[in-house]
C-alpha cells in the first residue's frame, strides 16, 4: 500500500491519501481522543504523541500536529498508523456512525425567502467552495443564516480549521463570490468551537 501526502495552506495540517476511499462519502472531524472513540482510525491516530485533530474525508485524511512536535517526527508514525489500519481491513468508523456533513449546521427552520437563499447559498458552497477547499484537506460547510443581518455562518473544518490564512479566503475568496450570487449576503463568518 502506498500512501501518498501534500502539504496544506496550514503548515500544521498534512493531507494523507491512502489510495483508497476512507469515508466515501461524507466527512467527520475529530477534536480529541475521546471524540475519536467512534473510529478506529482517528483513535489510533490519536495515540500519536503530537496528534492535535483528525478530518476523514471520502479519499483522504487530514491531521494536525501541535506546534510542540515537527513533521519529520511525525509523519512516519502517522504513515505506519494508517497502513496498519487499512492493511487490517478494520472498519473506519464504528457501528451506525455514519458520516456527517451537515452535524454543524445550526438546527434553525428557514422559512419564505430566507429558506430560499439558504437553499441557493447551500448550493454554491456544495458546488463551487467544498471542492475547493477539499484539494486543500479541508472542508467548508453551512452553518446558518441571519437574514435580518445578511450574514452567513461558516464552519471551518480539516486543513481550514485554524489554518493562517483562513481568514482571507473567507473574506476574500468565500464572501466576495457569496455576495456576487446572493445580493442579501452582507457578510460572511467563521463559526468558532
Amino acid at each position: 500500500m502506498f500512501i501518498q501526502t501534500e502539504s496544506t495552506p496550514n503548515p500544521r495540517t498534512l493531507k494523507f491519501l491512502p489510495g483508497r476511499d476512507v469515508l466515501g462519502q461524507g466527512s467527520r472531524e475529530f477534536a480529541d481522543a475521546d471524540a475519536a472513540l467512534a473510529s478506529p482510525l482517528a483513535h489510533a491516530l490519536f495515540g500519536i504523541d503530537g496528534v492535535e485533530r483528525v478530518y476523514l474525508g471520502s479519499d483522504f485524511l487530514t491531521i494536525t500536529k501541535s506546534d510542540a512536535i515537527e513533521w519529520q517526527h511525525l509523519k512516519p508514525h502517522a504513515l505506519a498508523a494508517i497502513m496498519d489500519h487499512f492493511t487490517a481491513g478494520r472498519p473506519v468508523l464504528l457501528g451506525d456512525g455514519a458520516p456527517a456533513d451537515d452535524a454543524d449546521e445550526a438546527d434553525i427552520a428557514y422559512e419564505g425567502e430566507a429558506a430560499e437563499i439558504v437553499k441557493e447559498l447551500k448550493e454554491i458552497i456544495d458546488a463551487r467552495v467544498r471542492p475547493a477547499v477539499a484539494r486543500d484537506g479541508g472542508d467548508i460547510t453551512f452553518h446558518s443564516w441571519d437574514h435580518e443581518q445578511g450574514v452567513v455562518r461558516l464552519n471551518m473544518r480539516g486543513a481550514c480549521a485554524g489554518c493562517p490564512s483562513s481568514t482571507l479566503t473567507l473574506k476574500q475568496g468565500i464572501e466576495n463570490m457569496l455576495r456576487h450570487y446572493v445580493p442579501e449576503v452582507n457578510r460572511v463568518e467563521q463559526v468558532l468551537g
